[in-house]
């Protein structure tokens, strides 16, 4: 199980490190946002620890900005800021656990190990691109708040697309994703036109020219 720390106090955060590495966790340390995003950028995580507040600002408003863009990492929120209030918005902006300092070691080592058994679930992914949103779960694709009909074809093309984002997906890899058999000559153009039809306007899903298509990022 591999754990993101952030805490800007260097002797709590090689305290922490020290104490999840002691339980058999491999441990990256962040001193701020910036190295943060730097090793999430490259790392996949079980679970993410974060001082509330740090250099780059309260540590609340990342992580909430990251579950947008569809991050499920397990966050347990450090932090002094223990009134009630705190907690709840703790909670309800994104993070799963928290944790009011001082604690114990041993708790927060327990907490970060409950919360990489839930990592290990499997958890229904929500894809968001501006104003559009896919849930993978519920097989649901809204767009501005709007619950949108598509058929089986047009969700599986546009998961697809949301879920490489900003990347042009080859006309191949959509007909492999959407038809379990060699569909009709025109039936991937035919299946774009009726999706962009349903999407409306702004258009998110382009043609990318002898390639295939792409959903804006």
């Amino acid at each position: 199980m591999r754990i993101l720390v952030t805490e800007d106090d260097a002797d709590l955060r090689l305290a922490i490190t020290t104490s999840l590495r002691g339980a058999g966790f491999a441990v990256d340390p962040a001193g701020d946002l910036p190295a943060a995003d730097e090793l999430l950028w490259v790392n996949t995580y079980d679970c993410a620890v974060f001082d509330r507040m740090l250099p780059g600002g309260d540590a609340l408003g990342y992580v909430e900005r990251k579950r947008r863009e569809g991050w499920a990492v397990p966050v347990l929120f450090l932090t002094a800021l223990g009134d009630p209030a705190q907690r709840v918005a703790g909670l309800s902006r994104g993070g799963d656990d928290y944790l009011e300092k001082p604690f114990l070691a041993e708790e927060m080592v327990a907490r970060v190990r409950s919360l990489c058994r839930r990592s290990a679930l499997p958890q229904p992914v929500v894809l968001r691109c501006a104003d559009l949103e896919l849930d993978t779960g519920r097989r649901e694709v809204r767009r501005g708040q709007v619950l949108l009909s598509l058929t089986r074809t047009e969700f599986d093309l546009l998961e697809r697309l949301m879920s490489e984002a900003g990347k042009p997906v080859s006309r191949k890899d959509l007909i492999a994703c959407a038809w379990p058999d060699p569909p009709a000559s025109n039936a991937l153009e035919v299946a774009i036109r009726n999706l962009r039809r349903k999407l409306g306007e702004p258009q998110p899903v382009r043609t990318v020219p002898t390639i295939g298509y792409l959903v804006e990022a």
